[in-house]
Formats: structure tokens, C-alpha cells, sequence
């Protein structure tokens, strides 16, 4: 390096400067005046001077990076020979402290043995042995709950649903699960199951066909509101609502019972077909302009349907009477029409502001309710005549049974507030056997007495009715009051807090929350669906 820096420095200078600088002499030495000598020459003799001087500090600055590099390298290591490793192995062996020995003799007691203290460990071992980092714990937990489940996307939809059935008949059982209260379900762990893997997979057409207000405008107040919130809450979901027809598990007949009644029935003329016959070639549409009907004979459609004559409207075709789903609130037994295990019963609510729906729920404890049974309504059908005869017109004070609330009650107790203040709220059937008395008994907190013969009752396929609510025979309207006054007071407390546990399952929320009435409508639908199918073992 240092070589080249003094031969550098020796070097003669280029010719045109070595010439600018003798004649830099030469005018000197004749004695020409400094004004007349080239002022252009002495620059260049400045210039290269300049670069040397540069020069020589680039190189420097290159020796010594070169030099500091060279320093800080590490040595070639050395490659240790087959004796210099058995050496060292044999004399970390030596070093090691041996295991404590067992005791020799059996009369020795462990227990009194005080144990040799812990081996003090050498020097930690070298970088290149040290052991493989272990997984975290969240990252495993991520890998089994999420690597290990199926892709329920890349399944096929009849495949999603034989396995969500596996699934739900090998349900894990449930130990504790503080947004489920187990008394109100017939099987809570299949319910857990099912209610989880509707939420992942399930997928919803919905037809875009049909003419307003008979389709996509429902009501969404008065007692046959279900069909109107069910839809709207639908058509808003994002979980469960697809474009595409073909990752479909169901498909989602949106009419409206009611708002058929209105559009089509002539007022007294006491004739349904019209409106079957709507809701028959609306179907026939239907499968003539898409594959889907055809391919299951509409086993694989539901239909959401609250007015009593709801399944009337079905009576005209007869795949959609057969294999429909259909939710109903008139689920009577006795026509024909409603299949239990097939088709699901769907609770008639009341809802009198739309904008308000959960206004005015909630009630007064057990001790505070000091009437036995409660009833006020139009009375109709074959049931309500015979409940008045026994029990109207205040012939009893316990059991407060009116036809229409009269005035002189009302100013002192309101309608909502007689509720609150039952212990049982009677629920007879009217012209049909539903009754929208059921849910409003769920609101205000009193155990509903049902009396309706033939009837389904509400969400019963996952339901345990037993535990909440009293049912009556017909025939046993006249022994009511022994059979309520039978009930302990201790069974009564717990149906009263199974009512108040009950109650979120029966609520409409503007935005639907997890366990609410939309969604165990929804559950019950899809229940029906995943049921149909077979599945091997």
C-alpha cells in the first residue's frame, strides 16, 4: 500500500503541465514583468497540484478501510481432529454428576431422606446445540381451530349438509354455557351444534320475482308481524344471503300471507282458491324459468307464512303442500297440511310499534302477582265460548276471564298490566289454534296456560315446553283452576325463571343479535333441511 503512495508521489507530471510551469520559469528568468506572464498556466499548476493532494487522500482512505476489514474478519476456523473431539467428550462425561442411586435397603424411609441438592449445571451449552424453539400456545390453538376445520366453502351443498347432520348426532355434550339456559332445551348440546354450524354454513337464496305488495312487502306490525320481520331481517343479513344459487342450502319463497289475504280474498265470499291459485302459478314460474325447483321438487324451499290461512295457500300445488318447507303459526295437526318434523311452527307475536319493538317487556316478580289466571279477548271459535261459560263474568276472583276487557276494569288495570300481575296467562285457541297470547305471555313474564288441541307448539323441535308453559285439554276447561292451583309453588318459581331465561329467544331486535326469535326461526329452518338428508352409518 504504501509502496504505491510513494511511487504516486514520484511521478513526473503530465507533459502539458510540466511544460506550463517551464515556461513559468523562463519568463521569470528573462525578467518579463508578472503583468504579462499567462495567468491561465499558473491555474493549471494549481489544479494538478490540487488532484495529487486529493488523490493522495482517496488512497488513503482505501488503505485503511482495507486495513480495518482485514482486522475485523474472523479467522479461518479450524477443522478439530477425530482425537481432540473424543477427548473432550470423555472429559464432559467425567465432569457430569451421576443420577442419585435408589436406596439399598427397603427399612429406609424415603419420606425422612433428605434429597441430594440440585446438580449445578457447567457451562451452558454451546449456540449451535440449543434446543428448538417451541410453538407458542395461541399459535397452536390457531392451527387447530382454524387449520383443522373443513372448508365449508369448497364443500358442495349436499355434502355441507351430511356432514353438519354427522355432526349434530355426535354433538359433544355441553357442561356449562353461560348464553344457554339447559332446562329450556330438549337436547342443548345438539342444539349448540346445530345453532354453530347454521352460523357457518347455512347460505340463502332469496327469488327477486313476484309483484309487490303480495312479495318483498310484508307488515311489520300487528299480530302476524313474524312473516314481516322474518323476511326484512333476511333480506338485510349478510351471513347468510347469497347472489349465487348454486352455494345454496335453501331457497326463499318472500310472500306474504297477509298481504295476499288483502290484495286477493273478496270480503265475505268465504273463497280461498283465488289465492292458492296465486301462489301456485307463481311456483310454476318459478321452476320453468330456473333448475332449482326441479332438482328436489322444492324440497329444499321454505316459505314463511303467519296468517291462519297461510297453509291454505299451499292446498293448490301439490309438491309445495308436500315438500316445502313451510313455517306456519297456524301449525295444526289435524288438516293435513302442516307436517310435523318437516315443517316448523312459527310463533304468532304482536307488534305494535315497529320502530319499538321490545316497548313494554318485562314483569313483576312471583311474589308481587297476586292474580292466579288471566284472560281477555274476542271470543270466537269452539274453545273461548266454553272458557267464558265456566269462568267468565267474574265468577271467580282468582280467575280473572273476560270477553272484551270491560271499561271499568281497564281504568283501574290495563290489558299489558293484568299480564304482569298473573301468575298464568291463560291462551286459548281462537278460529285456529295459534295464538299470538303465547309470546305476550313471555314478554310480561307469566307461564302461558296453552288450550288448544292439535297444536304444534312454537320452535318445539328444539323447545322443552314442559318447563315453561301448562298444557290443557279442551275437555279439562272446567277442572282449570284445580290444575293450576296443583302446580307447587316451588315448580311454579322455576317455570316463572325459565319463562324470564325463555324470553330472549322470543324477541325481534332491528339488527338481529345471537339467539334471538329471527335466529332460532332461522336454526329450526335449517334443521328441517339438514334432516332430509341421508347419510351413511
Amino acid at each position: 500500500m504504501f509502496p504505491l503512495l510513494l511511487l504516486f508521489l514520484l511521478m513526473p507530471s503530465p507533459p502539458h503541465l510540466a511544460g506550463a510551469a517551464a515556461n513559468t520559469r523562463t519568463a521569470t528568468a528573462t525578467g518579463l514583468s508578472s503583468r504579462r506572464r499567462p495567468r491561465h498556466r499558473g491555474a493549471m499548476a494549481a489544479s494538478a497540484s490540487c488532484c495529487r493532494v486529493a488523490a493522495v487522500v482517496s488512497l488513503f482512505a482505501v488503505g485503511a478501510a482495507i486495513a480495518l476489514l482485514t482486522f475485523s474478519l474472523p479467522a479461518t476456523p479450524r477443522v478439530a481432529s477425530t482425537t481432540e473431539l473424543t477427548g473432550k467428550l470423555s472429559a464432559r462425561r467425567s465432569a457430569a454428576p451421576l443420577p442419585p442411586s435408589p436406596p439399598s435397603s427397603p427399612s429406609v424411609n424415603p419420606a425422612t431422606t433428605v434429597p441430594p441438592p440440585p446438580p449445578v449445571p457447567s457451562t451452558p451449552p454451546p449456540a449451535a446445540r440449543r434446543r428448538k424453539r417451541e410453538p407458542r400456545r395461541d399459535n397452536v390453538f390457531f392451527f387447530h381451530v382454524f387449520c383443522d376445520q373443513p372448508s365449508y366453502r369448497r364443500m358442495a351443498p349436499e355434502e355441507a349438509l351430511r356432514y353438519a347432520k354427522k355432526e349434530i348426532r355426535d354433538a359433544e355434550t355441553v357442561a356449562d354455557d353461560p348464553d344457554l339456559y339447559a332446562p329450556l332445551f330438549n337436547n342443548v348440546s345438539q342444539f349448540k351444534r346445530s345453532y354453530e354450524l347454521m352460523e357457518r354454513i347455512l347460505k340463502v337464496y332469496i327469488y327477486q320475482d313476484g309483484r309487490r305488495p303480495i312479495f318483498h312487502t310484508p307488515p311489520l306490525s300487528g299480530i302476524y308481524a313474524s312473516e314481516g320481520w322474518f323476511m326484512k331481517l333476511l333480506k338485510e343479513s349478510r351471513r347468510h344471503v347469497v347472489d349465487d344459487a348454486a352455494k345454496a342450502h335453501l331457497f326463499y319463497l318472500p310472500y306474504s300471507s297477509q298481504q295476499l289475504r288483502l290484495t286477493l280474498y273478496v270480503p265475505e265470499s268465504h273463497n280461498l282458491r283465488p289465492l292458492s291459485a296465486y301462489l301456485r302459478n307463481f311456483v310454476r314460474g318459478l321452476a320453468a324459468k330456473y333448475p332449482f325447483w326441479n332438482r328436489t321438487r322444492g324440497a329444499d324451499h321454505f316459505l314463511v307464512a303467519c296468517h291462519d290461512w297461510g297453509p291454505y295457500t299451499t292446498t293448490s300445488h301439490r309438491d309445495l303442500r308436500r315438500n316445502t318447507i313451510k313455517a306456519l303459526c297456524n301449525a295444526d295437526t289435524s288438516e293435513g297440511i302442516f307436517t310435523p318434523g318437516k315443517d316448523v311452527s312459527l310463533p304468532e307475536t304482536t307488534i305494535r310499534m315497529p320502530k319499538r319493538p321490545l316497548r313494554y317487556v318485562g314483569g313483576l316478580p312471583v311474589s308481587r302477582r297476586s292474580i292466579l289466571a288471566f284472560f281477555a279477548g274476542n271470543v270466537h271459535g269452539r274453545v273461548r265460548p266454553e272458557l267464558l261459560k265456566h269462568w267468565g263474568n267474574g265468577q271467580d276472583a282468582d280467575m280473572r276471564v273476560y270477553a272484551l276487557l270491560p271499561d271499568r276494569v281497564a281504568r283501574r288495570m290495563s290489558y299489558i298490566h293484568h299480564m304482569k300481575n298473573s301468575r298464568f296467562c291463560l291462551c286459548p285457541m281462537g278460529y285456529e289454534v295459534n295464538s299470538p297470547r303465547i309470546v305476550e305471555a313471555f314478554y310480561y313474564e307469566c307461564v302461558p296456560v296453552i288450550i288448544a288441541d292439535h297444536f304444534v307448539l312454537p320452535l318445539s323441535d328444539v323447545l322443552d315446553w314442559t318447563a315453561f308453559s301448562v298444557v290443557v285439554a279442551e275437555k279439562d276447561i272446567p277442572n282449570l283452576k284445580t290444575i293450576l292451583q296443583g302446580i307447587s309453588l316451588r315448580k311454579y318459581v322455576a317455570m316463572h325463571t325459565c319463562v324470564k331465561r325463555l324470553q330472549r329467544h322470543f324477541l325481534w331486535h332491528a339488527r338481529p343479535v345471537k339467539y334471538d326469535l329471527f335466529h332460532m326461526i332461522l336454526h329450526s329452518i335449517w334443521l328441517s333441511r339438514v334432516n332430509q338428508v341421508e347419510i351413511d352409518g
